[in-house]
């Protein structure tokens, strides 16, 4: 048991349970759960109805921490409604699309009246009713309306209250908590401190032009409803992660978890040393069972995702609201009024200034190339694919290597070398590809520059057929156009412009595949670019593998621009380079290829996992990854993908979601029949 977890038990281990006479509780009883259990499920579910909570009980049946007398920690929120509210929700879209997920992201548009405290399950009830006593008591000269002045920093954005306003809000606070602590025992905080309803926190620097416009569009003067909310969360997994599922996954093992579509997961980032590459370690919001769960099955869930809303009270001031024709309310930034004509929506601002300069934006499509063939058959897949005579003169190299003690010998000794040159190469899995192409020096070379497995090249061709990558030239950023085929969009002027690719085989035969797939490949050529290879640290011979030449790219059919020069020629690749070398390679070569490509349109460029966040980080401005870099890229799939587009009236480029959608499949483990179906 964690040391946290042993002292929450401490704290309320030893506090008796009391009776409720709650109605919802007595069914409950009736059905023959104990009563500590019935109260919890009530509380968790927010006191709604007998059905919620059955639903509840059963759901958790198998949950290990169904008796444990730990109790919900509860907030105070004061959360707008109506106009202003959709005007909000339309700024948390937009900033999240423009600028990224920040801070504020995590919880809805609220101002907080008194933080998070905890309260005993058979207690709850009583603050449902000191809710309503001092909502009543201040119904009365509550604000008719709330003035709301916007303040920004480079670190911060949001609304201020101020005045008499905040004044009513910090004594309904205080009588909140005050009845609170002497009625239901609880030891509540009353917020004291400026109150605000933040827009935007802890997001980079830079971004802080694009997010005041953005919130410049918001008229705080909007028609609004505020409601008190009593909220609740799960007080052991405050600072886990949250995750959502995509995907049904039924477990294949004791140790794995169950998990539904639209389930929520808390993972710890503490406790993932023991699982596997791609796999965490979750336990279900749902059922409060924990085990093992594909990472690529879920998404990042909000925080507040999982908090559960009780009571609220809704101040009704509209008999003693005003309509203000005269002048519309005028937003204050930092205290100087920024004057607003009429009311209009972030989207629509935003749509209008998109329409005027969509013809001036470009993309970047930064792409991982598809599955590779040693991804699936390990490191040795070349000798599982020589005849049995090439294969027994490698085997006996390697015995007459290992034996020959009287002299030194390389590591691939001639005849070694021979028998990859005369050997003949056949498929011996339908997922190895069909051929290989011809190389210079011998098929060993592939070991070390391996081809795309037949799924990589399924995978690709996949994602140059999808419709969404086919746009008009002149692409809004907010409304792909799509049709409901790739062939009907052959009429239409696409958006790809230029394709890059690292000198790794993998990578030309995913630009090349995805090029078949929009059928572009007779239009556009294949820009073989050295400087987009991996991190050389990570190559497994500590050397630079010996790629393909231009020449022979070319003759294996390959689209390759063989008038396309290189800043970065190959032979500036160093081996076993630093990080910090890789990053500044990174910067140096999308920098290079955005001003060799002035023309309007997406440039595709396909690398490698490693390839994703130094090239988009250094193009959209934002400092390198450098604390967990490795098991960032272990998190990147076959073709992931990240977009850059411009904003040329800014001078800057932001990352927003990209044009395709990403692709999951399960894995398919190797089959032999008669091992699996024929023994005993």
């Amino acid at each position: 048991m964690a040391v946290a977890e042993a002292q929450l038990y401490a704290k309320v281990s030893n506090k008796p349970w009391g009776r409720s006479t709650s109605a919802l509780l007595e069914p409950l009883l009736a059905k023959g759960f104990p009563a500590h259990i019935a109260q919890k499920a009530l509380v968790a579910t927010g006191q709604k109805t007998i059905e919620d909570a059955v639903k509840w009980l059963h759901s958790h049946c198998n949950d290990p921490s169904l008796d444990d007398p730990i109790p919900q920690e509860y907030a105070l929120y004061l959360c707008p409604r109506g106009r202003l509210h959709g005007r909000l929700q339309d700024f948390w879209r937009e900033s999240k699309r423009q600028c990224g997920k920040n801070r504020a992201h995590e919880v809805f548009p609220h101002v907080t009246l008194c933080d998070f405290f905890t309260c005993e399950d058979q207690k709850v009830e009583l603050l449902y009713d000191i809710l309503k006593q001092v909502g009543d008591s201040f119904s009365q000269i509550f604000p008719p309306s709330i003035s709301l002045t916007l303040h920004a920093s480079p670190s911060y954005l949001g609304f201020f209250i101020d005045g008499s306003q905040a004044n009513v809000l910090k004594e309904f606070a205080v009588a909140f908590s005050s009845e609170a602590s002497a009625l239901a025992d609880c030891h509540v905080k009353p917020s004291l401190k400026q109150f605000h309803l933040t827009l935007a926190h802890r997001f980079y620097p830079h971004h802080q032009k694009t997010l005041e416009q953005l919130a410049k569009c918001i008229n705080p003067g909007e028609p609004c409803q505020w409601v008190a909310a009593l909220y609740s969360r799960d007080m052991r997994f405050v600072h886990y992660q949250r995750l959502r599922a995509l995907f049904q996954y039924k477990p294949q093992n004791i140790d794995e978890l169950m998990i539904n579509v639209g389930d929520l997961i808390y993972v710890d980032p503490r406790q993932q040393s023991a699982a596997s590459e791609g796999w965490v370690i979750g336990t279900s919001h749902r059922t409060g069972c924990r085990g093992f769960l594909p990472e690529n099955y879920t998404e990042k869930a909000h925080e507040s995702d999982t908090w559960v809303k009780h009571r609220e009270y809704v101040f009704d001031t509209a008999s003693r609201s005003f309509t203000k024709t005269e002048n519309e309310p005028s937003v204050k930034l930092n205290g100087e009024a920024q004057n607003l004509s009429m009311s209009r929506s972030v989207t629509n601002v935003l749509s209008l200034q998109q329409s005027q300069n969509t013809a001036l934006r470009r993309g970047v499509l930064v792409m991982c190339h598809g599955e590779r063939v040693d991804q699936v058959f390990g490191k040795s897949w070349l000798q599982q694919c020589l005849t049995a005579d090439a294969l027994a003169a490698f085997h006996q190299c390697d015995t007459d290597c290992k034996t020959n003690t009287t002299q030194l010998l390389p590591p691939l000794c001639h005849s070694k070398m021979s028998c990859f040159v005369s050997g003949k190469y056949y498929r011996a899995d339908l997922n190895f590809p069909s051929s290989l192409p011809r190389h210079k020096d011998n098929m060993k070379q592939f070991e070390c520059d391996p081809p795309l497995s037949c799924c990589g090249i399924f995978q690709s061709r996949l994602i140059g057929k999808l419709d969404i990558l086919l746009l008009q030239i002149n692409f809004s950023p907010v409304t792909f156009c799509c049709c409901h085929s790739g062939e009907a969009l052959l009429d239409q002027e696409v958006t790809v412009s230029y394709m890059y690719s690292s000198p790794a085989l993998r990578c030309v035969q995913t630009a090349q595949h995805i090029l078949q797939g929009l059928k572009l490949n007779q239009k556009i050529r294949i820009r073989v670019e050295p400087g987009l290879f991996e991190w050389t640290k990570w190559e497994a011979s500590r050397a630079i593998p010996n790629f393909m030449t231009v020449a022979e790219l070319v003759e294996a059919s390959y689209d390759i621009d063989t008038s396309y020069r290189s800043n970065f020629p190959l032979s500036s690749l160093v081996p076993s380079e630093s990080y910090e070398d890789y990053v500044s390679r990174s910067s140096v070569v999308i920098k290079q290829i955005i001003s060799a490509c002035p023309c309007k349109g997406i440039i595709l460029i396909v690398g490698h996992g490693s390839s994703l966040a130094p090239l988009t980080r250094a193009l959209t401005g934002l400092p390198s990854r450098d604390r967990d870099f490795a098991q960032m890229v272990q998190k990147i799939p076959s073709l992931g993908m990240c977009f850059c587009e411009e904003q040329k009236e800014e001078n800057k480029w932001q990352m927003v979601n990209p044009p395709v959608k990403t692709l999951t499949h399960g894995a398919n483990a190797a089959f032999n029949w008669r091992n699996t179906i024929m023994e005993d």
